[in-house]
C-alpha cells in the first residue's frame, strides 16, 4: 500500500506547523522516513548530586500556589528557565534561546532552547499544553538539526512546565524514539536534573 502523503508540495512549513498538523506522529514524522518507536528511553544520567537543584525544588513548591501557570510564558520563566539555568551554571554548556535554524522549506522556524556543551546537545520544545502534538514538532526539530550538524544521536524534550518527556534520534537507523516515562516537576526535579547534565556530557548508558 503506498505511503499516504501529508506534505503538501510547493508549501512552506515551520515547526510550528507539525504542532498544529491533525495527523498521528508516526505519519507525520514517515513524512522525513523516520520511524517514530514509543517504549521506555534508558536515558543519560549523573550520578552526583546536584544540590542547587534541592534548593530550586524547594523556591518552586513555595511559589507554585501564588503563580498562575495559564501560559506558555509563565511556565517557561517559572518553571522552565530557572532549571536550565542552573544547569548551565552546573556544567557550562551553551544555551541559545528561541534559536533560527532553516535547513528547507518544509525545516525552518526557531528551537526554544539549544544547549550544547561540546559536541552534545539538547532540544528543549515549551508548550502550554498537548505534550503529544509537542513531541512531533520536537521530533521534527530534532530532524533538522541532525541535517546541519555530525552526531548520529541527538536528545530532545518536550515539556509543558511541570511535565517532561524525552525523545531521542537515531541518524542511523532513522527512528525517533518517544519515551513513555514523564518527569513531574517538582517531585522529579533532582533526576530530571541529572538526565539533562548527563546528556549533555555525554554520559554512557
Amino acid at each position: 500500500m503506498p505511503k499516504k502523503k501529508i506534505l503538501e508540495e510547493g508549501k512552506d512549513y515551520t515547526f510550528r506547523s507539525y504542532f498544529e498538523l491533525s495527523y498521528e506522529p508516526d505519519e507525520i514524522l514517515a513524512e522525513f522516513d523516520y520511524t517514530l518507536i514509543i517504549k521506555e528511553l534508558s536515558l543519560p544520567q549523573i550520578t552526583q548530586e546536584l544540590p542547587e537543584i534541592a534548593e530550586l525544588k524547594q523556591k518552586i513548591r513555595d511559589i507554585l500556589p501564588f503563580v498562575s501557570l495559564s501560559n506558555e510564558t509563565a511556565r517557561r520563566e517559572t518553571l522552565v528557565s530557572p532549571l536550565l539555568l542552573e544547569v548551565i551554571r552546573y556544567c557550562e554548556c551553551k544555551m541559545r534561546i528561541e534559536y533560527p535554524l532553516r535547513v528547507s522549506n518544509i525545516l525552518k522556524g526557531n528551537l526554544d532552547y539549544l544547549l550544547r556543551l561540546h559536541n552534545q546537545f539538547l532540544v528543549i520544545e515549551a508548550k502550554n499544553d498537548d505534550l503529544t502534538r509537542g513531541f512531533t514538532q520536537l521530533a521534527v526539530e530534532l530532524i533538522a538539526l541532525s541535517q546541519v550538524e555530525e552526531q548520529d544521536i541527538y536528545y530532545g524534550a518536550v515539556t509543558i512546565g511541570d511535565v517532561w518527556r524525552f525523545g531521542k534520534l537515531d541518524r542511523i537507523k532513522q527512528t525517533i524514539t518517544q519515551d513513555i516515562n514523564l518527569f513531574k516537576v517538582p517531585d522529579d526535579l533532582d533526576d530530571l536534573a541529572k538526565v539533562i547534565v548527563g546528556i549533555l556530557q555525554g554520559v554512557e548508558v
